[in-house]
């Protein structure tokens, strides 16, 4: 009877630890001397922070044609890393043009100052209230970052994100910031029929609908909006030049690199700061 009782009581601890390992458990914190940038990630159904072993070596002197978000981004990171007041930043417009780059290599400059990064995807936002209570304890700044933000309508991130940017009850944690990237000014698509519902006062005002309201009440909970325009071709071969010099290409032989890297911006159909690089390391590959 004994013996039988205690395979009863062996198989009954085997299952509670198979459920156990299927069930969500808390968020716990990694090893933040690991690196200055870290991952969320899903596995099994659980989340983990993971640290990111080789982080993309970009710097602010890289980057160039954007003097005037450059100068933005760079400011409001300052302030956050010395403690004050600080905003939320989205940065929205051209494909290539820096918007990613840019926060990289802000993490590079600002990380000897306590600065860290910590990447999520747009379909683990709803877990950022969980990321936010390991931080905030934290003596580091953390920017979370997302990159090419978008949502469908209806997307469960999207109210997660609203809330924790300026919607809960619960004050915002003075360490944390959200930079996110993306190619919609609003973040949700928009169409045609929305601008019916649009309506005018005696006096000519206009009024946007509640579709129109819903969809700029996101955007606008980011305290920091900076536009990235497409690149002129003086502004593009300046960019060509600049990753040149980077790998070392004398400046003589600039002019000669010039027509090659119209045609590669050509077959492209973009003139964008990804393009040039992507240009520049074929060009110096084959030298």
């Amino acid at each position: 009877m004994n013996e039988a009782f205690e395979r009863l009581l062996q198989r009954a601890e085997s299952l509670m630890v198979r459920i156990e390992s299927v069930l969500p458990q808390p968020l716990g914190p990694p090893d933040w001397s690991a690196s200055v940038a870290f991952r969320y990630r899903k596995r099994g159904g659980h989340g983990m922070l993971e640290p990111v072993r080789h982080v993309a070596a970009m710097a602010l002197d890289d980057l160039c044609a954007i003097d005037d978000q450059k100068e933005k981004i760079q400011r409001n990171t300052a302030h956050f890393v010395q403690g004050l007041p600080a905003n939320n930043v989205l940065l929205t417009g051209a494909r290539g043009t820096g918007k990613s780059s840019l926060i990289k290599a802000c993490l590079n400059a600002y990380a000897p100052q306590g600065l860290r990064l910590i990447e999520v995807d747009k379909a683990d936002l709803v877990d950022l209230p969980d990321m936010v209570e390991v931080v905030a304890s934290r003596p580091e700044k953390f920017v979370v970052f997302c990159d090419d933000l978008s949502f469908e309508d209806g997307e469960p991130g999207y109210k997660a994100l609203k809330s924790i940017l300026d919607g809960s009850v619960a004050a915002a944690t003075p360490n944390v910031l959200i930079y996110a990237t993306s190619n919609r000014r609003h973040l949700l698509p928009e169409y045609m029929k929305e601008n019916l519902s649009y309506t005018h006062t005696d006096d000519g005002e206009v009024h946007p609908g509640e579709a129109v309201e819903e969809k700029i009440s996101l955007s606008e909970r980011f305290g920091l909006w900076v536009s990235f325009y497409p690149f002129s071709q003086h502004e593009y071969l300046s960019v060509v030049n600049q990753w040149l010099g980077h790998y070392g290409v004398p400046a003589a032989e600039f002019d000669q690199a010039r027509p090659k890297a119209l045609v590669w911006a050509l077959e492209r159909g973009s003139r964008s700061g990804r393009v040039a690089y992507q240009f520049a390391r074929d060009y110096v590959g084959n030298r």
